[in-house]
Parts: structure tokens; sequence; C-alpha cells
């Protein structure tokens, strides 16, 4: 790569020149500013003092060494203290060359014995349906994954069902009461919100008795320890630990019933796992850790029999660890869950791609982790991440104010269902065709609208804006893949152009070299955005390429192009375009269409 030339020759000169000794590595090169000729630019200011020389001399005298010794260095230019280096035709020419039919183009392979990162995310609760939370999460966890094993890495998609707690005896028991045998099967309604519903239903049931012990004299907080359905939900917990078997064969129908819906609603959003973890089989290997931490000195037990961790010499608080009752808490569970798949996997790093209001749940984990003499504590990486919010607020489950995954995606097929009939985007498609493109906008909109973001902030959805064919939107990338894929089609089938000729000594035009520099950012741009855990910046690459792409197209002939030579580089310049965007738009887990 001539970034990788451009460091070594800089190195080079500045010891022969000045005796200033320097890795390439240490070399920090940017790509020159819109405004200045060059492609890639070195501010000496670093050097000045051991060269002994002023900013402009030191500049001229290194781009002089320097254009000696990379013969791709076509000339150079210097604005005060910043060097300017310009790229020759001939070698964005052959860069095309050589990677305008690499279907792999910007995507590394790992070493197949390489140690996997182990990426955690979904981990829903079976006591509800995913929602527009669940959503970020899982596309976030997905995107994730593939770009860091587009950067090189082996990866283990991983989710950890959240299967057994009091939220899920509070949907149980709440069907007990109410669901007078109510089912998927005889309701026609989809298992997880079915199990949803009565999830609701508790906490209606749940606050009017609140409200009826308050209004007999007894304080909020006792009120909410001490109604009936509260205490019921919780001895059906501490049956279930015990193994009853009335309340394990309900846990199996109703978890079932969950599990047939979000396999329905994964296969919708396109995500999917290499494992399923379930907590009803990880929480016993976390109690065992509890009683070695027990047994160690490190964790203690309260008079009322709860075990907890004193973290307070690590600048937290107190945590609990079990409940008096023995009852297992998440932290339980995610301790004995770090351990497993430490050891099943040897692991280089844990992910938990997990909300921000979880961040102390992950400073506590590490924590405890490594006072149980685990030296792996620090492999636990917490990809903590901002809520979604709504233009009308935040969503709340058992208030059933929740924006429903599986509606969400269904209305937006229906929106661009519209938005191609209105711009005539599905003509000439089979009727099977059509309902294909529906759903790859809707889900290119929609992925691509929260994975712009960066993680960490909290976003705004807005479903209208994110369907759009114009705009920082999936759609207008996922247009623009097949605009150029139509160009490619008709420049071999039309013009007869063979994209596999080479071709040398071509001149370039302005806007050509504003593509050929983005195509060559892409290997960079990935590796940056895993070493970011930032899909986000693989999103906003996507979209500046299109949008250099297209400012080229409206300003340049491609097969209106008269010279064939150039004609022919052009078809090829598009067909490397093309697989940059498929990539790139691959890794978000954005499917792009060959024709629109």
């Amino acid at each position: 790569m001539i970034a990788k030339q451009l460091q070594n020759a800089i190195s080079e000169s500045l010891e022969t020149l000045y005796g200033i000794l320097t890795t390439p590595e240490s070399i920090v090169l940017q790509n020159t500013k819109k405004e200045f000729v060059g492609d890639f630019t070195l501010v000496v200011f670093p050097y000045v003092k051991q060269a002994h020389r002023s900013p402009e001399v030191l500049a001229n005298e290194l781009g002089a060494a320097v254009q000696e010794r990379v013969v791709d260095i076509e000339t150079y230019n210097v604005i005060k203290g910043f060097l300017n280096f310009c790229v020759s035709d001939t070698y964005w020419g052959n860069f095309v060359m050589q990677h305008k039919d690499d279907e792999s183009f910007g995507l590394k392979s790992a070493s197949p014995s390489a140690a996997p990162i182990v990426v955690e995310y979904s981990s829903p609760n079976t006591n509800k349906p995913l929602h527009l939370g669940h959503i970020r999460n899982n596309l976030l966890g997905w995107a994730v994954s593939n770009l860091l094993q587009a950067s090189g890495n082996n990866v283990k998609k991983v989710n950890l069902v959240n299967d057994r707690g009091i939220h899920i005896c509070k949907s149980m028991l709440a069907w007990q009461r109410y669901g007078n045998g109510e089912t998927p099967e005889n309701s026609g309604i989809k298992g997880d919100h079915l199990v949803g519903k009565y999830y609701v239903e508790f906490d209606k049931h749940y606050k009017n008795e609140i409200r009826q012990l308050m209004a007999n004299g007894m304080d909020e907080e006792t009120a909410k320890r001490e109604a009936p359905l509260m205490i019921e939900a919780q001895q059906m917990l501490k049956k279930w630990e015990d193994g009853d078997k009335e309340v394990r064969d309900l846990w199996t129908m109703m978890n079932n019933w969950v599990y047939a819906g979000f396999d329905e609603t994964y296969r919708q959003m396109g995500v999917g796992f290499d494992k399923i973890y379930y907590e009803s089989n990880t929480y016993l290997l976390g109690k065992e850790l509890v009683q070695r931490g027990l047994n160690m000195g490190v964790l203690y037990r309260k008079e009322d029999g709860s075990v907890w961790c004193d973290l307070t010499n690590d600048g937290l608080d107190q945590k609990l660890l079990l409940r008096r009752d023995g009852t297992s808490v998440y932290m339980t569970q995610d301790l004995g869950t770090a351990l497993l798949r430490h050891d099943e996997f040897n692991a280089k790093q844990l992910v938990y791609v997990v909300g921000n209001e979880q961040d102390y749940h992950f400073k506590v984990l590490k924590i405890v982790l490594s006072k149980l003499g685990f030296d792996w504590a620090d492999k636990v990486y917490h990809l903590s991440y901002g809520m979604v919010e709504l233009p009308n607020g935040k969503m709340k489950s058992r208030e059933g104010t929740v924006v429903d995954a599986d509606d969400l995606i269904a209305e937006m097929e229906v929106t661009a269902e519209n938005m191609c009939r209105e711009h005539g985007k599905n003509e000439d498609l089979t009727e099977e065709q059509q309902k294909h493109l529906y759903h790859i906008l809707a889900l290119g909109a929609l992925k691509y609208f929260i994975l712009k973001v960066d993680p960490q902030k909290t976003m705004l959805f807005n479903p209208e804006e994110s369907i759009d064919f114009n705009g920082n939107t999936g759609p207008f990338i996922q247009y623009t893949h097949a605009r150029i894929r139509s160009i490619v089609r008709k420049g071999i089938e039309d013009h007869k152009i063979d994209i596999s000729q080479r071709l040398s000594n071509l001149t370039l035009t302005s806007k050509e070299r504003e593509v050929v520099r983005s195509l060559y950012d892409l290997p960079a741009i990935i590796s940056q955005a895993a070493d970011n855990y930032s899909p986000a910046q693989v999103a906003n690459y996507a979209y500046e390429l299109c949008k250099n792409f297209n400012s080229f197209y409206q300003d340049t002939p491609i097969l209106r192009e008269e010279n064939i030579r150039l004609k022919t580089f052009r078809v090829q310049l598009c067909n490397t375009v093309s697989i940059a965007i498929r990539n790139t738009m691959g890794i978000l887990g954005i499917e792009v269409p060959e024709r629109m």
C-alpha cells in the first residue's frame, strides 16, 4: 500500500537528512483536506526542533527526498508546515485493477485456530416479545461481530436467554390466574406476544393491589413488598429453583411459546447465533462460584443468609450475589456464564453488548471475577450503548408502551412498498421479487438508521426519516448499488466490455480520483471501526463512498465515453465500488439489491 511506502520513505529520509530516528509506524499520515492538492499529508512540526529547520524548509527538503524514494509520488507541495504528497494516476489506476473483481475487498480472514472473540447480544427475557430496544441490541451485536470478523478475528456469536427469575414468574402467575387456557394456537397470537400480554396483565393487577393496601394505611414501599401477587410470584420462583414439577412444566410450556416467537423475529431481522445459552443452565455454576468466594473469604454472608461482596475499597458499594432465600440474581448467573464461555472457547475476549444502564453491573462483574482469582477477568468488555427513544418518549415493557419489533418491521415494509410504487422502483420485477425488495429496503432503512449512530449515543428513532432514497439513509445506498450494477451489466452486455482487461497509463479526472481514494481507505476504515467497536464508522464510510460515486456519475460519462480504454476503466471502477458497498453494507447486515 502506498501509505506504507510513504511511511518507510519518510522514516528513512528523516534519519538520512537529520539523524532523526523513528519507526515507520510512528509516522502519522492524514488524508489531504479537499481544499488542498494532494492525497496524503504529513505535519512536519514535530520534527522541526531536531532538524534545526523552519517548517517550510524542512517540508520541502523532506518532500524532495521522499519523492526520490517512492516512484508513485508524482509531486508534492508545501503549505507552511504541511507536506502534501500527490500520488500518480498510474498507481490509482493499478489499484482499481488489483481489486476490480476482488469479492473480499476490504475484508480479512482469520486463522481458524486463533482464539475467538465471544460476542454476546440479544439476551432477551422470556416474559415479553422483542421490541425496538432489542432491535438496536441485536443489530449492533450482529454488526459488531461481522466487523470484528472482517478485521481478521475469529468470532463466536452467542445469546444468553434470561429464561428464569421473578419477571418470568410474573407472566406465569398471571397466565395461571387470568389466562383461561389461552395458547398461541387457540388465540392466533404469536407466542412471545401472548406471554408478554400476561406480563402486562400482572403489572395491572399488582398495581391495583398496591393501591388497595395504601388505601388501608400501608406505605408504598411496604405495599410493593406485601402485595399478595408479588409474594406469590416470589414463592413460585422458590418452587422453580426447588424443582417443583407443576411450576417447571408451566415454565417449559410458556418458554417454548416464546422461543418459537423469538426465532421468527430473529429470522425477520436477519440475525443469528453460533450458540444459545440459557440462564436456567448457568445460574447453578454461578452459585458454585459464590460458594468458592465464601470459602476464599472474598464474599460474606449476612445474618439473614444473603451473600454479598464488599466493593467499597474498589470505589463501589456492597453487591448482593445470593438472596436470603438462596435464589440467585443476574450477577450470579453472569459469573457462571463468563467462566463457562472462557473455558469452552479459550476466548481472546468476552464482549457483552448491553445497554448503558448496566454499566455498573459489568464493572462489578470484572471486579468479582478478579477477586475470585480469575486472571482473565480483564478480557471482559462491556460494549455499552445508548437507549433508543421515540418522539413521544421512552418505552416501558410492563406498561405495554413498547414499539414491538414485529410490528415495526411490518410497518416499514408497507412504507417501503409505498415508496417504491411512488418512485417506480418496482417496475419489471415479479411479485416475489417485489416482496423481497420491500423487505430488504425496510430492513436496510431500519438497520442503517440505527447503526449509523455511534453506539454510545442515545438515539431518537423516526421511521419516516429512515426510509428515503435521498440523504444519509440505507435506501439511498441500496439504490446507488442497484444503479451501479445496472451500469456494469450494460457495460458488459451492451458494450462488450471486458472488466478483466488490464489497463495502464490512464489519466484520471478529479472525481475519479475521489472515488478511488475512498476505495483505498476501506481496509483502514474497517480496522479502525473494529478497534472502536463502531459499525457507525463503516456506515458513514458507505454513505461518503456513495456520495463520491454519485458526484462522479453526474460529472463523468461512463457508457457514453467514446474512448474505449476510459470506458472500460470506468466500468471496472464501478464494479469495484459495488463490491465495496456490498461488503460494507454486509458488515451492517444489510442486503443490497442488484435491480431497482
